[in-house]
């Protein structure tokens, strides 16, 4: 069997690693956090595999009861586990089929969080604030870091784009299907009848590079400085402290002057840039390995319609899973929409095993 050869593979690999490891004399240190970083993923597969084995082992041995053995204790023993035994092993057999998957590297990193205001002018503007209070209030309930990198209001709790770093476990797989176009659909405050208006926000969400993921030569890189620019066109400060870089072979522009610190702003900018190459590179691999997948989930495509959330009804549908949840208030606080998150990576599991013939 293919998945059998596959265990196989994985087991001589986990052991070989292990070896290396016990002889890491002539490892340098990037070398030994690499192997226990292939350790740590491989360790659960290995675990289940060794759990599959015992399973069946004692299945075997529960039916050879079954066949051969007098003794009626024994073998009405053998009949009330048996059962619970081969739920156990068909349960198990699954999770090792989903741990085989494959796992997008990015899963485990940090994102930079970008969201901006769409088509619909003042609208659009609260309604990308609306998204950005709904992230920051799942952070909270996460636990995670919400770090706001740049954030340009347009008042009235309206936001015409934000940059924000959010750190913590795992937050790439979670966030990683909030990227596209959200939609609402409600009465704007200022409209006398009643109308409803339709608006729009774009949210990119990008796993955070580290330096070892993405190479990026000065030479590259055309940087500019310039004097800090506040509301009305007026100076923030005095000082050339805004930060425009571009890196030339992909044209990335990223601009920083939220900080009063040049240095701080390059650093900044810097980080935003590395994320948006490394989030550029990942999603053409992507799309190279899954040219046939029909399944829209998890694309990244930043121009597509994703999410329509409808005030007057008081509902939410996420049109790629067709899933609509009516508890527009629970979402927008952050509560209901770790419903949403799971609903879409099931699905997107589903499709996978769906792909390697897997009921």
């Amino acid at each position: 069997m293919k998945l059998d050869k596959q265990i196989l593979d994985l087991k001589s690999k986990y052991s070989e690693l292990n070896q290396k490891l016990m002889n890491s004399e002539s490892l340098d240190n990037k070398q030994i956090i690499q192997i226990n970083k292939d350790l740590s993923k491989l360790q659960p597969i290995i675990e289940l595999s060794n759990m599959i084995e015992k399973l069946e082992n004692d299945i075997k041995g529960y039916k050879d009861i079954l066949e051969n053995e007098n003794d009626e204790d024994l073998r009405d023993l053998a009949k009330s586990e048996l059962p619970d035994f081969e739920k156990e092993l068909e349960k198990r057999n699954k999770d090792l089929l989903i741990a085989l998957l494959p796992k997008d590297e990015a899963d485990e990193k940090n994102v930079i969080l970008e969201i901006r205001a769409g088509t619909g002018g003042d609208e659009a503007a609260l309604f990308a604030g609306d998204l950005y209070r709904m992230y920051e209030r799942y952070s909270s309930l996460k636990n995670w870091r919400f770090q706001p990198m740049e954030k340009s209001e347009t008042g009235l709790k309206g936001i015409k784009e934000a940059v924000i770093e959010i750190q913590g476990d795992g937050v790439f797989k979670f966030l990683k299907n909030e990227s596209g176009v959200h939609r609402v659909q409600r009465i704007p405050e200022t409209e006398s009848g009643g109308r409803i208006h339709t608006s729009a926000a774009t949210v990119a969400v990008l796993p955070e590079a580290e330096d070892l993921d993405v190479e990026i030569k000065d030479s590259d890189l055309r940087i500019d400085v310039y004097r800090s620019g506040g509301a009305g066109g007026q100076s923030v400060n005095t000082t050339d402290s805004a930060v425009r870089i571009t890196h030339i072979p992909t044209g990335i522009v990223v601009t920083q002057q939220d900080e009063r610190s040049q240095h701080k702003n390059k650093a900044k900018a810097l980080k935003i840039l590395r994320s948006r190459i490394y989030e550029e590179e990942r999603l053409k691999k992507q799309k190279e390995l899954s040219s046939n997948r029909k399944n829209q989930v998890g694309s990244g495509d930043r121009s597509e319609r994703i999410r329509t959330y409808n005030f007057p009804q008081g509902r939410v549908s996420d049109h790629r899973i067709n899933l609509t949840l009516y508890k527009l208030d629970q979402f927008l606080t952050g509560e209901a929409l770790e419903e949403m998150i799971s609903a879409l990576s099931a699905s997107e599991q589903a499709e996978k095993l769906n792909q390697l013939n897997v009921q």
